[in-house]
This record gives structure tokens, sequence and C-alpha cells, in this order.
């Protein structure tokens, strides 16, 4: 069972609501979330260091780790640049990934993004399935990828494609309809106490919604 916990992207959209479900779960003993910015309101549970430097503050943790979480997820637009869009959505989860597993950790749960395909047209495609291929390679004895399609939830600063985009997903059939990070977050917590069935597991976004709508808090 699940006691120490890791957690990547703990002032996103769906880490943040992660962060809290973790913290009010009283199997969860201590939960270690570095951040870029200091994070609020969090619980003495809750390890927070901070610094501009993630592989860093992850190259600082020593204390054994049962299970960690990654929520980082960026846009081009956002980051800045293709090269700093791939450091944040692949080079930081696959660095957490490895730094979790040196420390004694058995399952890894991640968000990815639908649509997530080598041979993708698009970058953001091509890079999300990059991400997974390398946790693949690091042989976890459970990896679990959550592939939701748009997500639905209050940002502090919104993006402004989703402001267009995410009326138009709350249409689509199946995996493809727009999703609550809420109801991501919701499901991983779910899997992280719930038994492996396989070695690697991937939730569509259809699934992940189903998933919710049976464990709501």
């Amino acid at each position: 069972m699940p006691k120490t916990a890791l957690i990547l992207g703990a002032s996103g959209l769906i880490g943040n609501q992660l962060l809290g479900m973790l913290a009010s779960d009283p199997r969860i003993t201590r939960i270690y979330a570095p951040s870029r910015r200091p994070l609020s309101g969090v619980g003495s549970k809750v390890v927070n260091s901070v610094g501009d430097d993630l592989q860093t503050l992850l190259d600082g943790l020593t204390e054994p780790l049962d299970v960690a979480f990654c929520c980082l997820g960026s846009t081009i637009k956002t980051a800045g640049s293709r090269d700093a869009f791939r450091f944040s959505d692949v080079t930081l989860p696959v660095h957490g990934g490895r730094t979790a597993l040196q420390l004694g950790a058995t399952h890894y749960l991640v968000v990815s993004a639908i649509g997530a395909n080598a041979k993708s047209w698009f970058f953001y495609n091509r890079t999300k399935s990059e991400m997974e291929q390398m946790l693949m390679a690091q042989r976890w004895p459970h990896l679990t990828i959550a592939r939701p399609s748009m997500l639905l939830g209050h940002r502090p600063t919104p993006r402004a494609n989703e402001l267009i985009t995410a009326p138009i997903f709350k249409l689509f059939p199946g995996k493809w309809k727009s999703i609550q990070a809420k109801d991501v977050a919701n499901v991983l917590w779910m899997r992280a106490f719930s038994p492996a069935l396989t070695a690697i597991e991937i939730i569509q976004s259809d699934q992940l919604r189903e998933e919710a709508a049976e464990n709501q808090v």
C-alpha cells in the first residue's frame, strides 16, 4: 500500500486537484512536491522544495518512495520553443521517473495526451509519444499512462486556444470529448491504490471519464 508519494506538476490543472486528494488520504503519510513556485495551503504532509531547476530539485530527493505521479504538461506557445516544450514534457517526466525508480517507487502514473503517436504529423503528439516510449523503456513494475482529451477546469492564466476549442470539444464523441481535470486526477488517485492488471496500462479519455464517474469523491 503506497505511503510516500512524489508528484510533479502539483501547481497545474490536474496536479493541483491530485495533490489535494493525496493530502486528504490517510493512507499517504508524505508527499514530495518539488515546484518552481511555492505551493500554498498544502498541509503538513507535503514537502515542497522550490527552485527554478526541477531536475536539481529531483536530484536532491533521498527519501524512499512508493509511488510517483507526473502531471507536467505545457504547450509550445507557453514553453516558448520546441526545445523548451520537449524539456518540460519529455526530459522532466523521464528524469522524474528515473529518480522515483531509484528511490524505490514501483508505480509511476503519468499524464500524457490523447493522440500521442510517434508517426503523427503534429510535433505535440510525437513529443508525447516519445515521452511514453522512454518511460516504458525504464521497465517500471507498473506504469500507468493517462491520455486525456481537452482539459476543462479553472486556470489562473487561461490558455487562449483552450478558450476557443473547449466548447467545441464538449460536443465531440467518445474519447475525443473534453474532460474535467478533476476527473483525471480522481482516476490517477484511485489507480495508485488498485492492483496492477498489467505492467503497462494506457487509459484513454473516455475510460478516464467512466472511471471517474464510478469513483466520485
